[in-house]
């Protein structure tokens, strides 16, 4: 076989250089011409038992007393009684996960000291709710809690923000809140169907809003809670009035955050990062990257199989109560790893702890609070339609020292268009609401007055 070879007319440096400017073209087109949607759609969804068209909705809100059966606690003390411990190493302390030396003495606090009825009149204190929206029971009890919390994580904050001359703060304003169960936690129904994700309990919690009457509003977040107030935010600004994050994340940063990463610890002014900023930031690696893949290994196994484990700790109490209260040891102070105790109790009691297990135990809602991680860390999340979409409502940011991961006001601006306040607090971790309330209230109520004042 003969072939015809012939030479190119074009070198190899201009077909580089032809590429080079084709790519330069598409990136500077994308970074200052290409233009995102403004908003996410509402849409609409169900994720009841039966499908739509076989069951009328009923949007009556009905008052709810949290309730539970003597034989409910006999069982819970049964298993809390023939629980098998495995010896911790030597020295590990929590640096293994849970000492389970540790554990014993939770376990016999649990069972011989824990008032359980007691716990029940305090959560009781408030008054609980139902609805039904799009076939989901939810309790619109709008401050957002995340995993593995609860709404009782706001209990401590709640009067302050609803009553503060009783606890004299100078700052008179007056909150109506409104603390939602996630669909799938606590004692709100968990969905029946695949798909719901972060997108879909924002939908949910905006039309809870408007069936309670509230046209206008505010909304409070952190974890799970703080992407649910960014997507509320994303699909309905004309409702939002603003929304208060002490957990930030931006997950579509990429490239636009290298140079700012390799250099902001030498030249930190020239990328917008304070002293503050490079103090919590570097090392990088250490201070972000490690402590992070130390401390994520949780979410890699709900991301993908919440169920199997689902299994494990819906039928054990100790190993539930090991597993969430692990992560308030760690979560809250990285350094509590290194103590014999996990250091629960310097910013928490028992009972507080033992509290948000139980919400979990006798509502059996484990299982179905892990798979809102598969729902938004599915293949495809790097292309969900919030990630395309900045936030242009009113954004207040409280960034606590011992937050899992750190994100700069210089990084936060590239999604969050709008950003009033940006706080950096003087002690605290990932739980904000219920290990600083003070803390967390106060610089509420400073984004919530700037914001006023300025409309």
């Amino acid at each position: 076989m003969t072939m015809l070879l012939t030479e190119s007319p074009w070198s190899d440096s201009f077909i580089f250089l032809l590429i080079f400017t084709i790519v330069v073209g598409i990136l500077l087109y994308y970074y200052f011409f290409h233009e995102n949607p403004k908003t996410i759609p509402e849409g609409d969804g169900w994720w009841g038992a039966r499908e739509r068209q076989d069951t009328q909705e009923d949007e009556t809100v009905h008052s709810f007393t949290i309730e539970t059966f003597e034989e409910m606690i006999q069982d819970l003390h049964y298993r809390l009684d023939h629980t098998r411990f495995t010896p911790p190493l030597e020295d590990s302390r929590f640096q293994y996960g849970f000492n389970s030396n540790y554990l014993r003495k939770v376990v016999s606090y649990w069972r011989k000291d824990y008032n359980w009825k007691k716990q029940l009149e305090i959560l009781n204190q408030f008054p609980h709710f139902r609805t039904r929206i799009e076939g989901q029971t939810a309790i619109p009890l709008m401050m957002i809690h995340g995993w593995p919390g609860s709404f009782y994580e706001f209990y401590k904050i709640i009067p302050q923000l609803t009553d503060p001359v009783s606890h004299s703060l100078s700052q008179q304003e007056t909150f109506e809140i409104i603390c939602p169960s996630i669909p799938g936690y606590g004692f709100s129904e968990a969905p029946h169907k695949k798909g719901f994700n972060s997108i879909a309990a924002a939908r949910v919690f905006c039309k809870l809003m408007r069936r309670l009457g509230f046209d206008r509003f505010y909304v409070q977040g952190g974890d799970w809670g703080s992407l649910i107030a960014t997507n509320m935010a994303q699909m309905k600004p004309q409702n939002v009035k603003g929304i208060h994050l002490n957990f930030f994340p931006n997950s579509r940063m990429g490239l636009k955050i290298l140079p700012s990463l390799l250099l902001g610890r030498y030249a930190p002014a020239l990328f917008g990062f304070t002293q503050t900023d490079v103090e919590r930031m570097y090392p990088f690696i250490k201070k972000n990257v490690y402590d992070l893949l130390k401390e994520s290994g949780y979410m890699h196994i709900q991301g993908t199989k919440p169920d199997s484990l689902g299994c494990a700790l819906n039928d054990s109490p100790v190993g539930l109560a090991a597993y969430i209260l692990e992560k308030f040891s760690t979560w809250t102070n990285k350094d509590f790893r290194d103590l014999e105790d996990g250091g629960l109790t310097r910013k928490f009691s028992l009972d507080e702890l033992l509290t948000n297990v139980m919400i979990y135990w006798v509502s059996g809602s484990i299982t179905s609070s892990m798979r809102l991680y598969k729902e938004n860390l599915g293949a495809d999340f790097q292309n969900r339609v919030d990630d395309k979409v900045g936030v242009y409502v009113p954004v207040g940011m409280a960034a606590f020292p011992n937050e899992l991961i750190y994100i700069p006001l210089a990084w936060a601006r590239q999604k969050y268009k709008k950003i009033m306040t940006f706080s950096y607090m003087s002690c605290g971790g990932h739980f904000a609401a219920f290990e600083e309330p003070d803390l967390l209230a106060e610089d509420l109520r400073n984004f919530v007055q700037t914001v006023e004042k300025s409309s």
